[in-house]
């Protein structure tokens, strides 16, 4: 009967080490900016908030089934609570009335905030060239990502998820911009 040393017998990854050793004895460790490491982690856990007015909402509806599975980018958690959300996506016509109203709701979000507009009437009006209609959205909140199309595709949405997630690492959102300005004018 063998007896039991009390070491498990199966390797077990960090056991007895507090970081992992080279060939010649050195430990490695990970160094990093810190906004590098938030920007890695803004990128892969965006939460968005649907503001769906019309066809496009359809699309994004669809772009959450199985079949394309937006989660595989990310964005799986869909919130309709703007403090719990950090990503919008306006799909659809966008009237005079409800300008104030999506641009509250985009105040209320968590910093940071990123904005996909979805469709022609969200990116430019449509065709809809009448007086109650919000010719782009971009007259009333920051959009970092257009998504062209009446109605865009599924593909096209998750193109544009893409580029706003490509965008978050190089630093290139509104609000990664406004943040950079913010800084080089209080250390001026």
């Amino acid at each position: 009967m063998a007896q039991s040393t009390g070491r498990p017998t199966l390797p077990v990854a960090g056991a007895g080490q507090a970081a992992s050793r080279q060939p010649d004895g050195s430990q490695t460790f990970l160094t990093t900016k810190l906004e590098s490491l938030l920007d890695a982690a803004r990128k892969n856990s965006l939460w968005p908030f649907p503001f769906g007015t019309a066809c496009c909402a359809i699309e994004f509806m669809s772009v959450m089934m199985s079949h394309y599975d937006l989660s595989r980018f990310g964005a799986e958690v869909v919130r309709f609570s703007p403090r719990q959300s950090d990503l919008m996506i306006v799909a659809g016509t966008v009237t005079d009335k409800m300008a104030p109203v999506m641009v509250r709701i985009y105040e209320q979000m968590a910093e940071p905030k990123y904005v996909i507009s979805m469709g022609a009437c969200a990116c430019t009006g449509g065709f809809y060239r009448a007086y109650h209609v919000v010719q782009g959205i971009d007259e009333f909140i920051p959009v970092d990502v257009y998504v062209p199309g009446c109605p865009p595709t599924p593909e096209a949405l998750l193109q544009g998820v893409v580029s706003l997630q490509e965008m978050i690492q190089r630093g290139q959102t509104n609000y990664q911009r406004k943040v950079a300005a913010l800084r080089a004018a209080a250390g001026k």
